[in-house]
């Protein structure tokens, strides 16, 4: 199977409209892959009590799937320099999609791992594919807003997830969730195969260089140690947020589950959706104002989010919680589109894809693969849910650090 495809024989009118296909494919796919990965931690009471776990189990399949999506990541970027990238993305998508409806079998905590871990498979096909194909649809001008427009997924799907998995949950049972999620997936699976392939880089191709030539380029590549460094800290953070704040406003805060989803998806849909879109067009207008924009506007907001996620932990009442989530995530979802473009600007074309698969790999498996299951073990040690979510802000502001000092360096 050819990787690529030829274009250059097509008008320009057919070149902007096939790019503007494929970012609305990829960016619905992006949505549905946040949907499907938050709707556990909606439903995670629910789960608990009927398939009977405790705290840190209930973490441990999030766990599973980040462990299995980090792992699987740089076997598809070895496949990506083999066959169609659409076509490896569209079988990961429905296998995930797949995968998520038959969570809602599980009997017990094995069978609900193995559903879960099974997702990550799918959407490491799909998440370290979709950036570089998309930059290879657009000039190194243009990709910062298309990576945004791509990443404004993130924060809808997220919140898509939590109200629409707490509200399901309660109402028909958490399994009904899952199948009800899952399943559209398949659709989107079937359009990203039709997608034209655009040819790779801005210069001819080259090849690939093989997995130890490629880790010892990116180990001295500064821009994106810096840009990976900071992305550590801060999806730590991030997947501890998303994965016990419902839970925390249930048992703290006195919400049921569907009004703790409920808050917490709009403040995910009003802040990152707010958050993410600003960032992309204030990196922008910063370049040619500032050294290094994308670097110095990650930087504080995440300096902002840090400081917003202390008063979450602390304010009480339906208003107050949702105003101070609301201004938490749009800080804490500024950097996504200039990090992101930092990546992938700051790498060949031929590296775009490893580029990305270790990315995915050390934000995992120092972030969110590691951080749910902390604070639940530190939970049910004693110290409490409330003490334990402290690791959120602390690790914001790690980040903030990191990508400051790239700031100041580079």
């Amino acid at each position: 199977m050819s990787p690529t495809e030829p274009t250059a024989d097509l008008p320009p009118q057919a070149l902007a409209a096939g790019a503007r296909r494929a970012l609305l494919a990829l960016t619905l796919l992006n949505l549905l892959n946040y949907v499907d990965r938050y709707v556990p931690s909606a439903v995670k009471d629910l789960f608990k009590a009927d398939l009977q776990l405790d705290d840190a189990q209930t973490s441990w399949p999030l766990t599973a799937f980040v462990v299995v999506y980090m792992l699987a990541s740089p076997l598809f970027g070895t496949l990506a320099d083999r066959f169609a990238r659409r076509k490896v993305i569209a079988f990961g998508v429905g296998l995930w999609s797949l995968a998520t409806a038959a969570a809602a079998l599980a009997q017990g905590f094995w069978s609900f791992l193995f559903a879960r871990a099974l997702v990550g498979v799918g959407e490491a096909a799909y998440a370290t594919l979709s950036p570089g194909l998309i930059a290879d649809y657009y000039p190194p001008e243009r990709r910062n807003k298309a990576l945004t427009w791509f990443y404004v997924a993130i924060p809808v799907g997220a919140a898509v997830g939590f109200a629409v998995g707490g509200a399901l949950g309660q109402q028909f049972g958490w399994r009904t969730a899952f199948v009800a999620v899952g399943l559209p997936g398949l659709l989107a699976a079937a359009w990203v195969w039709f997608l034209r392939e655009p040819p790779r880089g801005d210069e001819p191709v080259v090849a690939p260089p093989d997995w130890p030539t490629a880790l010892r380029l990116l180990r001295t590549n500064r821009p994106y140690v810096y840009a990976v460094g900071g992305y550590v800290a801060v999806t730590f953070a991030s997947g501890a947020l998303a994965d016990w704040y419902p839970t925390f406003l249930a048992r703290h805060r006195g919400f049921d589950l569907a009004e703790a989803g409920s808050i917490v998806g709009a403040g995910t849909v009003l802040g990152g959706l707010g958050g993410t879109l600003a960032g992309g067009y204030l990196g922008d207008w910063l370049t040619g104002r500032l050294n290094n924009p994308y670097f110095w506007l990650s930087a504080v907001s995440m300096t902002l989010a840090a400081g917003l996620a202390v008063v979450a932990l602390h304010v009480d009442g339906a208003g107050p919680v949702t105003a101070a989530i609301v201004a938490a995530q749009f800080c804490l979802w500024c950097y996504n589109g200039p990090i992101n473009a930092i990546i992938v600007n700051s790498v060949p074309a031929n590296l775009c894809a490893r580029a990305f698969a270790l990315s995915i790999l050390a934000i995992h498996l120092l972030g969110d693969a590691i951080s749910p299951p902390i604070v639940g073990l530190l939970a049910d040690s004693g110290l409490g849910l409330a003490a334990a979510l402290w690791t959120v802000p602390a690790t914001l502001a790690i980040g903030a650090a990191i990508w400051g000092v790239g700031w100041r360096r580079l």
